[in-house]
């Protein structure tokens, strides 16, 4: 069963949190959501964890789903990491984890590596990104044709603003069904679950004004292919669908390309939200990750094992 909690953070904001699992699990997995998404977005990779030897926690970023709003100078990627610091320091404060991220979730997971690069390379044994970019908005078209991205881009930046100093009413009711077409259009490819765009467009209801647009510039600038770089061997897969209109295949490329030993999959029809269009797939990617990340660790015990038993027949000697 899930324990749904609340984590107050640092400067005040409210973090949903749900945790299932034993608390003993030899690994904990976090699912970090999309932008104007939440943690029910991962519905299918939790419900295939339940009944394994393993934790699972899931949230609610700031001004996100049931997590309370954040002020418009926090609606930052690097606060999102920061975030994340907090959320392992609470449910998961020792132990190897794996951090599977959904586009803005991927990002969030680069900005822990990058502020925490010391308690990154202890902790976290494996990693997935899903529908994400390491490069900001340098691949991100819209899915129409390359010349008319710098006016989308400009008309995109110039709403964002707008909708980030309304502060924290969410969208109304009456307008998501208008906005429908449009979501089904940008987020999904050639097939999906009918309660799946439900889903999103309840959790597109639930975003606050402000994070809808305030999060758009620090997304838009975040660099982070020389994070990546310096994580190692770390156990990774990368997906994304060939028809992602806001994270195309470049962006899991860039990704495989700078982490080494990532596995890259490219899925045919699929857009933006794999983990519902695809829950098969990328139920088998976490769980390979999951896999390498419990035999990491069990090989790092045993060589600290053999390393210890030297140590005392030295000082026996």
């Amino acid at each position: 069963m899930s324990e749904r909690s609340k984590l107050t953070l640092a400067d005040g904001v409210r973090l949903h949190v749900d945790a299932s699992g034993p608390a003993d699990a030899p690994v904990t997995v976090v699912f970090l959501h999309g932008w104007c998404l939440d943690r029910r977005t991962w519905h299918y990779q939790s419900r295939a964890l339940q009944g394994t030897n393993t934790r699972v926690i899931a949230y609610d970023a700031r001004g996100h789903g049931r997590s309370s709003t954040t002020r418009l100078r926090s609606a930052t990627l690097a606060q999102l990491g920061e975030d994340l610091a907090e959320v392992l320091d609470a449910y998961a404060p020792s132990g190897p984890v794996v951090l599977a991220g959904h586009s803005l979730g991927g990002m969030t997971i680069m900005e822990y590596a990058e502020a925490y690069p010391s308690e990154f390379a202890e902790r976290v044994q494996g990693l997935l990104f899903v529908s994400t970019t390491a490069e900001g908005a340098t691949h991100t078209c819209y899915g129409l044709p390359t010349p008319l991205t710098p006016f989308l881009r400009a008309a995109e930046q110039t709403g964002a603003g707008v909708l980030a100093r309304l502060g924290a009413w969410r969208p109304h009711r009456a307008v998501l069904p208008a906005l429908r077409p449009g979501v089904r259009w940008l987020l999904f490819g050639d097939d999906h679950e009918p309660g799946d765009l439900e889903l999103t467009m309840s959790a597109v209801g639930r975003a606050s004004l402000r994070s809808i647009g305030g999060f758009r510039a620090s997304v838009g600038a975040q660099h982070r292919l020389d994070t990546l770089a310096a994580l190692g061997d770390v156990p990774a897969a990368a997906l994304v669908g060939d028809k992602d209109r806001l994270t195309p295949p470049a962006c899991a490329e860039s990704i495989a390309d700078a982490l080494p030993g990532t596995e890259l999959s490219v899925l045919e029809g699929a857009g933006h939200m794999l983990m519902m269009e695809r829950p098969g797939v990328v139920n088998a990617a976490l769980t390979a990750v999951i896999d390498k990340a419990v035999a990491s660790t069990e090989a790092q015990h045993r060589r600290r094992r053999r390393a210890d038993r030297r140590a005392g027949y030295d000082q026996a000697a």
